[in-house]
C-alpha cells in the first residue's frame, strides 16, 4: 500500500515549526556575532575594551534570546553565541576589564 511520507523532523537538532521568528532569529544573529567578536578579540590583550562589552552585550542579547527562543534550533544556537560571548567577555575582564587604562 502506498502512503504519503512526512519528513519526521521531530528528531532533528535544529528542527523548526515552519513559522518565521524574525524577533528570535535576530537575537540569535547577533548573540552570534557578538559572540564570535568577543571570542576572537579575546586572544589580543590589547583589545580588552571590545572583548568584554562585546562579550557583555553578547551575554545580555543571549540570554534574553534565550528567554523567548521557541523552537530547538534557536536555543541550541543562542547558546553557541552565549558561551563565546562569556568566554570573551571573561578574558577580556582578565586582560583589563570593561574600562581598564581609559578610567583612573
Amino acid at each position: 500500500m502506498a502512503q504519503a511520507m512526512r519528513p519526521n523532523s521531530s528528531n532533528s537538532l535544529l528542527a523548526t515549526d515552519g513559522k518565521p521568528h524574525p524577533l528570535q532569529d535576530t537575537l540569535v544573529a547577533v548573540t552570534l556575532t557578538l559572540g564570535l567578536l568577543a571570542f576572537v578579540s579575546a586572544f589580543f590583550p590589547d583589545l580588552h575594551l571590545l572583548s568584554s562589552w562585546a562579550g557583555l552585550v553578547g551575554i545580555l542579547t543571549g540570554a534574553y534570546g534565550q528567554f523567548i527562543s521557541v523552537t530547538t534550533r534557536e536555543r541550541f544556537l543562542t547558546i553557541i553565541g552565549l558561551g563565546a560571548s562569556a568566554v570573551g567577555f571573561f578574558l577580556g575582564m582578565a586582560h583589563g576589564g570593561l574600562f581598564g587604562g581609559v578610567i583612573g
